[in-house]
């Protein structure tokens, strides 16, 4: 089942390719995962109908013991067929609906977005009602959540679906966060996540009632009972295939799964029947008044589908073995209908253009083929006799009955069955109303009184103009429509079938399915829904100005819309009050916590260390004087450029303490780190003034100084109350050990990063490319390259241009890089040029040592690649944007990704050998001229991170350097001169201006 689930979501996956290729014959393609999967289900019936259970566990992360489980009952059998193969009955109808005479449809004529999604939902929804483990399904029920919101969005241009899509999310997410805490309470209370155990031995106690009530605050928002009903409806702005399948035949479904799945271990909690019984009648009958009011014939399944969610969730939430058998039958009932009408809403709206049912007139007569299949469906869905739907709402109502007459072991009163009897036989009376008034305002020929007819007499009305639709088209719906009639008759077996589930619960007595009871009050009450519902329907006129008559109270959605206001404006409250664009009233507001709360615990600590070491070589406190004294003047400094230098001076501190500690490693990359962060300031720099304020320093200055002494006070305080509190031996002791054993290398901080810490690292150089794509983002706008374009600057003349005045050879004798001919010879430094043209190949050869030598010197691919960051930050400084387009002629993404790749690919490159993730060989080579190579397989893991780290650089020298160079060109005024030097030119013995810009 497991490689099932995964085949939904890895088709979905080649969906785009499929459309490509077969355009909407690829539904077919889309379909044979759920058909797979239903055929499979079928081939399990022999061992569900044993009693026995479907169980597949496999090892997902070994070291710790975390597994998937796969466990699949009658119930989880039952939900499974249902979501496969209506799955695979809405996907082939998809192949008739998405053509290019629909709106929807995108220019080859299939919406590929869409129907990616419709399979990974199936997928998704199948790992839901198969996964034995609390925290596997509340996965799959989020990612339920999160496909469903991308499915009624389906269209972002529309503000109808990004409304409904939002109102979705945020409805189901806030159940779905409920209920997660409701699972963490119930497993933490069993001592497991598995379901399967927790079932059979369910915990008890008041974290258990409040964990149950949490639960069900997810369920009933899944499943649209009210408060939280009215997502559903505005869900229709979904396309009608996606309505059929997730708010008819499985998402919808996912509520009331959890209450049936959990009801045979927690019915008898204090919280489940008063919720459930309370919410269900009313969401059942709020639903049904709703449906009479609508005119969009689509709306009108919606709100009936809010109205049978609630008799589902009524019937399964009794707990009892009848209702549990009932509820069952309610479930697959409801499935078969409900996703049949909502196909025939499509192809009526897809054939006529219209869903408005005081639009449609005739269309019975022009296709009584798809009346027929409908009128099944509606025969179904308002329980009349002999469809299904009639033998489980006999079911329901026989539960019902059993609960008025003294509650059937549940342990309430004999008038709570009764008033939930009755708001269920109301309910029904209802249903059978809109059933009618769906068939009648999709199907009936209308009557209609002409304009200036003074007799009044009515007429038919024109027939709707209505294509007949496809074989395939109206076959989809008719399948289920007929299984609808067709599991009337097959009552008996089938409830053998669902029986399995409904001996699990532990109170009652069992029930059965059958078509004809007799004569019994269920069917009293039947008769007497049916008999009502027509009566409305039939005097639907008067009854329509009962209900426009009687006061508006409000409803939820506009509740919700006044929370969402309410909740949008103490946003913009709360924001304007803490969030004042004050970067120092930021760091103070953080510093501040730190002095005072993690300050106050350690002050209060009462455990102090008894040893105090100063220091371990006299050195350090030499170092220790020069960081503190750097500190405090860049505190005081109002210079940026003095500030940043002093910052810097504590950072290569800090570096000094590294090596008098014998971390040659760690100071060398700090060193590296401290050069690049001057230098990106330094480049930033250029954009700001030379000075904080020109005002005189505040006094607040020294308030700040003060809680900077507090916060460096308290974070030394912490480091070492941390390292003299140790109790157990240091595990780095044996580091060494295992640094050359394990990764066969003598660099233990290497080997830590490429071997032992590889996964920390693989994510750290992840972070590093959004990094860089951020930067980028915010500086280029056309191109991520901007040194390779080497635009002529505005107002000056070229560097030819200058060398003809100069004479013919004047550049080239003048040139020592080739790409500094952009630059003006004036602005160039020529010892600069000279020094960078041989630092430039040291650098890049000292990159290539320590990328190479790391695994077991000073070194690494971190540390090579800020080298070679460096080299190319200089050749930037020395020659501007063109130099380094010369130095590094290849854009900043691609090693960047480049990098990334080689990473990957060198973590999983030992598994088709039998290896592990990430396993590491050593390879020992004898070369005549080199003499012996030591070579770990982990050296490619370090290239990909030394590329990663040279893409980042470049990445920032190109943003803060050449963008901001080319952006300053850009938005330079037509005429305007870059602040420029007088200097006087051989050739033309008087003053000109060179366009140079200033000092770099």
């Amino acid at each position: 089942m497991l490689l099932l689930i995964a085949v939904h979501f890895g088709v979905a996956v080649f969906t785009p390719l499929l459309a490509r290729w077969l355009r909407q014959r690829a539904f077919f393609v889309l379909a044979l995962p759920p058909l797979i999967t239903f055929c499979w289900l079928l081939g399990q019936s022999p061992v569900i109908m044993a009693g026995r259970t479907v169980f597949e566990q496999v090892t997902w992360i070994k070291t710790l013991d975390i597994e998937v489980t796969i466990s699949i009952g009658t119930l989880e059998w039952i939900l499974g067929l249902i979501v496969s193969g209506i799955g695979t009955l809405v996907l082939l109808y998809c192949r008739w609906y998405f053509d290019h005479s629909t709106k929807s449809a995108e220019p080859n004529g299939i919406p590929v977005r869409t129907a990616a999604i419709l399979l990974a939902f199936a997928g998704a929804m199948l790992g839901l009602v198969c996964s034995d483990d609390l925290i596997m399904t509340y996965v799959f029920w989020e990612l339920t959540t999160i496909f469903s919101y991308l499915l009624i969005g389906h269209n972002p241009a529309s503000d109808a679906n990004r409304r409904a899509a939002m109102t979705a999310l945020i409805v189901t997410t806030f159940g779905g966060l409920a209920m997660l805490v409701g699972l963490l309470m119930l497993g933490h209370s069993a001592g497991t996540y598995q379901l399967r155990e927790l079932l059979a031995h369910p915990p008890t106690g008041t974290a258990v009632t409040i964990a149950v009530a949490l639960i069900l605050v997810g369920a009933v928002s899944k499943s649209a009972l009210v408060p939280f009903h009215f997502w559903l409806p505005g869900a229709m702005a979904a396309p009608t295939p996606v309505s059929a399948y997730l708010h008819a035949a499985a998402m919808v479904k996912a509520g009331a799964y959890l209450v049936a799945l959990l009801a045979p271990a927690f019915a008898g909690t204090a919280l489940w029947r008063p919720i459930l019984l309370t919410l269900g009648p009313l969401t059942m009958l709020l639903g049904g008044w709703r449906a009479l009011r609508q005119h969009d014939i689509k709306l009108l399944l919606a709100y009936g589908t809010v109205s049978q969610l609630g008799f589902m969730i009524t019937i399964i939430g009794i707990g009892t073995q009848s209702a549990a058998l009932a509820g069952c039958a309610v479930l697959v009932g409801h499935a078969l209908f409900k996703s049949a009408l909502f196909m025939i809403v499509g192809i009526v709206d897809h054939q006529a253009g219209t869903r408005d049912l005081r639009r449609l007139s005739g269309i019975g007569r022009q296709m009584p083929v798809l009346a027929i299949v409908a009128i099944l469906a509606a025969a179904s869905m308002a329980g009349i006799p002999p469809t299904f739907g009639f033998v489980a709402k006999e079911a329901g109502l026989g539960a019902l009955l059993g609960l008025a007459d003294g509650g059937d072991g549940t342990g309430l009163p004999s008038s709570v069955g009764v008033i939930v009897l009755i708001a269920i036989v109301a309910g029904s009376v209802l249903t059978v109303a809109y059933s009618a008034r769906f068939i009648w305002g999709a199907f009936a020929t209308k009557k209609i009184v002409e304009p200036g007819d003074a007799s009044g007499v009515a007429t038919a009305a024109p027939a709707t103009a209505f294509r007949v639709p496809s074989l395939g088209f109206w076959l989809m719906p008719a399948i289920p429509a007929v299984l609808g009639l067709g599991f009337g008759f097959l009552a008996e077996p089938i409830s053998h079938l669902i029986d399995g589930y409904a001996r699990t619960l532990p109170v009652g007595e069992p029930g059965e399915l059958v078509l004809w009871h007799g004569f019994t009050p269920q069917l009293g009450l039947s008769v007497l829904a049916i008999a009502f519902g027509l009566a409305i329907f039939a005097d639907r006129r008067r009854f329509a100005a009962l209900q426009a008559s009687l006061p508006h109270l409000g409803d939820a959605e506009t509740a919700y819309a006044k929370i969402m206001r309410g909740v949008d404006r103490t946003a913009v409250e709360v924001t304007a009050l803490a969030q004042r664009g004050s970067l120092p009233v930021y760091l103070g507001t953080i510093a501040l916590v730190v002095v005072l709360f993690p300050g106050s615990a350690l002050v209060l600590l009462g455990t102090w260390p008894q040893q105090w070491d100063w220091y371990d070589y006299p050195a350090q406190p030499v170092v220790g004087a020069l960081i503190i004294t750097a500190a405090v003047l860049s505190g005081k400094a109002r210079g940026r450029m003095k500030a940043i230098l002093l910052v810097g001076v504590t950072g290569y501190g800090v570096a000094f303490l590294f090596l008098l500690q014998g971390a040659p490693d760690l100071a060398l990359t700090q060193v590296l780190v401290e050069t690049v962060t001057l230098i990106v300031l330094t480049l930033v720099l250029r954009k700001l003034g030379p000075y904080f304020s020109d005002r005189p320093l505040k006094s607040s200055r020294w308030w700040r100084l003060l809680l900077a002494l507090g916060v460096g006070a308290v974070a030394s305080l912490a480091g070492w109350v941390a390292i003299s509190g140790r109790t157990a031996e240091p595990v780095s002791r044996a580091y060494a050990k295992y640094a050359y054993e394990f990764g066969y290398g003598k660099n233990i901080v290497n080997v830590t990063l490429v071997d032992t810490r590889a996964w920390d690292t693989l994510g750290e150089i992840s972070v590093l490319m959004v990094a860089a794509t951020g930067v980028a983002s915010l500086i280029f706008l056309s191109t991520r390259n901007p040194g390779a374009q080497r635009p002529q600057r505005a107002g000056g003349p070229s560097a030819e241009q200058v060398g003809r005045a100069g004479g013919p050879a004047a550049a080239q004798r003048l040139t020592w890089l080739r790409g500094d001919q952009s630059l003006s010879p004036f602005s160039r430094s020529i010892i600069f040029e000279v020094m960078t043209r041989l630092l430039f190949p040291v650098m890049i050869l000292c990159s290539l040592y320590l990328l190479l030598t790391g695994h077991n010197a000073p070194g690494g691919g971190f540390a090579a690649g800020l080298i070679t960051g460096l080299a190319l930050a200089i050749r930037y400084l020395a020659g501007g944007a063109g130099e380094l387009a010369e130095a590094a002629p290849i854009d900043a993404g691609k090693l960047l990704g480049g990098g990334l790749v080689i990473s990957v690919l060198s973590a999983v490159a030992p598994m088709p050998f039998g290896g592990r993730i990430l396993e590491s060989y050593a390879v020992d080579l004898h070369l005549w001229l080199l003499g012996d190579i030591h070579l770990v397989t982990s050296v490619f893991f370090d290239i990909g991170v030394y590329l990663v780290v040279v893409g980042v650089m470049l990445d920032l020298i190109r943003s803060l350097g050449a963008g901001i160079d080319r952006q300053a060109r850009e938005h330079r005024a037509p005429g305007q001169r870059p602040a420029a030097w007088v200097t006087e030119t051989p050739d033309a013995g008087r003053t000109r201006n060179t366009g140079r810009r200033g000092s770099r």
